[in-house]
């Protein structure tokens, strides 16, 4: 935080500078102590509510922030802060529109606040604007390039956009300037653990604890790295603690489903995979992973229930096919079994299929009349308008979405998946590439090798993925778009190192 300059000069002066020293140690309660016992001695408040809104938004007290932040005015030297803060407890809290008024107040105040410019990039990611957060944290770096927020922050972006080791030299050039940073830390360290340097991950962890004793962030990652090893006992006895700190946290929730599963609790694992189901109810690996917690629990009637609607839908997975089958044979319900059962034996690849939606087709329809250009009307709209077969008016839709989002990765993606439903698939690819370029994920990695494949274009396909997996070397997807990629041939050693790896992750059936 740069300290606004004085407005009275002598004890006002004193009292910022001690504070933003306060902060840059991490230690919002003495910034908070200094500020206020300045105010006690006399200081106008107004001069100092910026600076004080922003110990207590530091310290996580967000309610008292508010009331501080609202009930009074700033000084014109510290009204850039102020409205900085103001935008930050509104981004931290949801409002998305009030965090964007509140920075729009800083920015014709500030406007070469580099700290403000990555405040308005974090923005525009939590609003679905990729495109123009990555230019604002651009923008952030070029006004000061020695700003470790806004070099983290672009990282982050870079991790996003290109991959995790494109990412790793931002994350080491803001550890330079501030390298006793938990959160700067805690990125870094999640980075070398997904592209496999376990070695340095378990080295920054190690920092982590030292500089911040109670950041439960090193002992998860640790725990995910105790579980890809296989030490079941060992992860969840680190993972144990960390206590309450992660209990709502979804990656959290899924790694404590997958060690009580092995650990043979498979109860508590359904009651893991079921609060996550609850959360993120499109989260089709937690999907898969209730199902398969149920089917071995011998809980055919929950199975059926839950995951048969799933089954009848054209683009089920075999293994979940399979698992329903075996539940209805189980019940007693052999034709229904059959039928599940022999399509889990087809493999190959399937035709698009829209994804089945929430609510009948008027409700959504009412729901996107009301907001056309937001994603959470407008993606399941145009399913429901695909799976009825209303294929231009799903694509009205999406082109409509798109062009009112045209920084938003996953406004391509929708785009595309319509043209790719209605055969198009060259108009497809090119939509799906708009996205890459904003927002490269599993998701549009997926979909470009189906599209690619699709054209006859294999070995742009296997190029494509192969860079992929460079950047992100734990991605399971990638190795197994690979992999099915060189079923036909492929370079010898590339292709033997893939089957290890694949094995390695309990898929070695998969590249034979």
């Amino acid at each position: 935080m740069a300290a606004p300059a004085s407005a009275g000069g002598g004890p006002i002066e004193a009292a910022r500078a001690a504070a933003v020293k306060a902060l840059a140690k991490r230690d919002a309660i003495a910034a908070e102590v200094i500020l206020r016992q300045a105010v006690k001695a006399g200081a106008p408040l107004d001069a100092l509510r910026a600076q004080l809104g922003e110990a207590l938004l530091r310290q996580g007290e967000r309610g008292e922030a508010r009331k501080l932040l609202v009930q009074g005015a700033f000084t014109p030297d510290s009204a850039g802060l102020g409205w900085r803060v103001r935008g930050q407890l509104e981004l931290s809290e949801g409002n998305l529109g009030g965090a964007a008024q509140a920075f729009d107040r800083a920015l014709a105040i500030t406007p070469n606040d580099a700290d403000l410019w990555t405040e308005i990039a974090s923005l525009r990611f939590s609003g679905g604007e990729q495109a123009q957060a990555v230019a604002a944290a651009d923008h952030a770096v070029q006004l000061d390039p020695r700003n470790p927020r806004a070099l983290a922050l672009r990282g982050m972006l870079i991790r996003e956009q290109y991959g995790l080791v494109a990412a790793l030299p931002w994350f080491e050039a803001a550890l330079r300037l501030q390298p006793d940073d938990p959160g700067l830390l805690g990125e870094y360290a999640a980075t070398l653990g997904d592209i496999g340097e376990y070695r340095a991950m378990l080295i920054v962890c190690r920092k982590i604890i030292d500089v911040d004793p109670k950041n439960p962030r090193p002992l998860y990652l640790q725990a995910v790295l105790a579980a890809r090893a296989g030490e079941t006992d060992l992860a969840r006895a680190i993972l144990l603690r960390t206590g309450t700190a992660m209990r709502n946290v979804p990656a959290a929730i899924l790694l404590t489903g997958v060690l009580e599963y092995r650990a043979g609790n498979v109860n508590v694992a359904v009651e893991q995979f079921d609060r996550l189901v609850r959360l993120q109810p499109e989260n089709a690996q937690a999907r898969r992973l209730l199902a398969r917690a149920l089917d071995r629990m011998g809980d055919a009637r929950q199975v059926v229930a839950r995951f048969d609607a799933d089954a009848q839908a054209p683009d089920a997975a075999p293994y979940l096919l399979d698992i329903v089958g075996r539940s209805w044979s189980r019940l007693g319900q052999p034709a229904r079994a059959k039928a599940l059962l022999a399509r889990a034996a087809v493999h190959g690849a399937r035709p698009p299929q829209p994804l089945r939606t929430d609510a009948p087709l008027p409700v959504l329809a009412q729901r996107y009349a009301d907001a056309p250009r937001f994603a959470v009307n407008a993606v399941p709209y145009a399913r429901a308008l695909l799976a009825a077969g209303r294929k231009d008016e799903a694509q009205d839709v999406a082109d409509t979405l798109r062009d009112a989002n045209p920084g938003a990765s996953e406004a391509w993606l929708l785009s595309g998946d319509v043209l790719m439903m209605q055969g198009r698939t060259a108009d497809a690819l090119d939509d799906y590439q708009s996205a890459a370029a904003i927002r490269f994920t599993e998701p549009v990695l997926r979909r470009m090798d189906a599209a690619l494949r699709a054209l006859g274009r294999r070995q742009d396909a296997n190029g494509m993925t192969s860079r992929y997996l460079a950047q992100n070397p734990s991605s399971l997807a990638a190795m197994k778009l690979l992999a099915a990629g060189w079923r036909d041939g492929g370079p010898a050693d590339a292709r033997a190192a893939l089957a290890r790896a694949l094995e390695a992750r309990g898929q070695g059936t998969f590249i034979r």
